[in-house]
């Protein structure tokens, strides 16, 4: 759904809002909002405790010799010190002091790389594992996680997006009642679920019912897998609409304390959210934080410094509330993103595009913490040792999750796809 079709559903009141929903799932596109499964999924070959995933994707292209991948005393290096982390001998940037508390608790891939330097392109490989083709559009996790295991939550979506672009590559191919419900702005929530005060419950439920007369000889006429999961849409729409479950997306319901301790940023706020959906069993949430293309002046007040303490605080209160909420263990953290920023600083002051090296970051789950995974040159251009690549990052975390790597699922033009492609797990991560 484009932004303009999404800005047309917040106004219209909440009759309409369902009409709406409902008459689209009959279309080429469906609305993503509250579309969820409701398809057989097949069982997982995998057996494995259910955990969940939240994947925080820095869009723009972080630099990792600004973060996760210091070289002291390098030309490259800049003016970005290390300091000392919660695990003897490890350092990372002085722009996450939070994260350095936790980092007993972080993986970090320092040997990431990637083709691209291309940003939808790599956003898009990142996510799903492929490359772009014009005739195919591949899922992201959340709803290979869905199609692969099932639908976990009775009434919330499964997936969650916060903050992506209209060019996430959402549930792809899947049937469209895999989308993620996407949320723009975490501080507004899930709009458009109040009733107007013109209208009473016994008037909605009574328009509901006209409007599934009108519906009936359609159906009748056309009993086919479609016309059956619009009708069900009906159902999941209004079961979500009248649920007290909502309040999961309310950041209201979080003392001011706790909502600055994330950041009053678009991000932090989106942590924070990710953190309520979890705790009411939503499977998978993403969080997008921009800003991160800095080609000039990377380390001015509104750059590297910002972004990155954007990321610490947010990521850091996340991880630690999970780990004190007893939710870490059964909760898979991701930071990735699209490719790394040029070891070489250019006459701008910033850094460009480099796909070469960079550096990603695994938390919760049973993943091993306190350690750097694979190791960049001494410049930071290239890789040294333990390549990762972005379909081996997502085979890592479908492991974690108990996703079956080898199950394949045929898109509609008969093609064959498997959840991390051809990735391979990175054992040494996984406990």
């Amino acid at each position: 759904m484009s932004r303009h079709e999404f800005s047309k559903v917040a106004e219209v009141d909440r009759r309409s809002f369902i009409e709406y929903a409902a008459r689209t799932m009959l279309g080429v596109t469906l609305l993503p909002e509250l579309g969820r499964a409701v398809l057989a999924a097949e069982e997982a070959k995998t057996a494995a405790k259910p955990k969940r995933l939240i994947y925080l994707f820095m869009s723009g292209a972080m630099t990792h010799l600004d973060t996760f991948d210091l070289k002291p005393g390098h030309e490259n290096q800049g003016p970005t010190r290390g300091i000392a982390t919660s695990v003897p001998g490890c350092q990372i940037s002085q722009h996450l002091p939070t994260l350095a508390t936790s980092f007993d608790k972080l993986a970090v891939i320092r040997s990431m790389n990637t083709k691209t330097a291309d940003h939808e392109a790599g956003e898009y490989l990142m996510r799903t594992s492929y490359e772009q083709i014009a005739t195919e559009r591949h899922p992201s996790l959340g709803p290979w996680i869905q199609r692969l295991h099932g639908r976990q939550n009775k009434t919330l979506p499964d997936t969650v997006l916060i903050g992506a672009s209209a060019q996430h590559p959402a549930a792809g191919f899947l049937d469209p009642t895999f989308s993620p419900l996407p949320i723009g702005d975490p501080n507004r929530g899930l709009e458009n679920t109040t009733t107007p005060g013109y209208l009473t419950e016994s008037s909605f439920d009574k328009r509901i019912d006209l409007i599934d007369s009108f519906d009936k000889k359609f159906r009748d006429k056309y009993p086919v897998r479609k016309v059956k999961t619009y009708t069900d849409f009906y159902s999941e729409a209004i079961a979500l609409l009248k649920s007290g479950e909502l309040e999961a997306f309310d950041l209201k319901k979080e003392t001011d304390a706790d909502r600055d301790r994330y950041g009053r940023d678009p991000f932090g706020q989106g942590c924070l959210l990710a953190r309520r959906l979890i705790e009411n069993n939503v499977r998978c949430v993403e969080v997008t934080c921009g800003g991160w293309d800095m080609h000039a002046n990377i380390y001015n007040g509104t750059g590297l410094p910002n972004r990155a303490g954007v990321l610490d605080r947010a990521m850091g209160n996340l991880i630690k509330d999970l780990s004190d909420r007893g939710l870490l263990d059964e909760t898979l953290v991701v930071l990735t993103t699209e490719f790394g920023r040029s070891p070489q600083i250019n006459y701008n002051g910033g850094r460009d595009h480099h796909p070469a090296a960079f550096s990603s970051v695994l938390a919760g789950a049973g993943v091993k913490g306190g350690q750097f995974y694979g190791k960049s040159d001494k410049g930071g251009v290239g890789v040294e040792a333990d390549g990762v690549e972005p379909a081996d990052l997502n085979a890592t975390v479908a492991q974690v999750l108990g996703l079956p790597l080898e199950t394949v699922i045929t898109s509609p033009t008969g093609r064959p796809f498997k959840v991390a492609h051809d990735g391979k797990p990175i054992k040494k991560l996984i406990s």
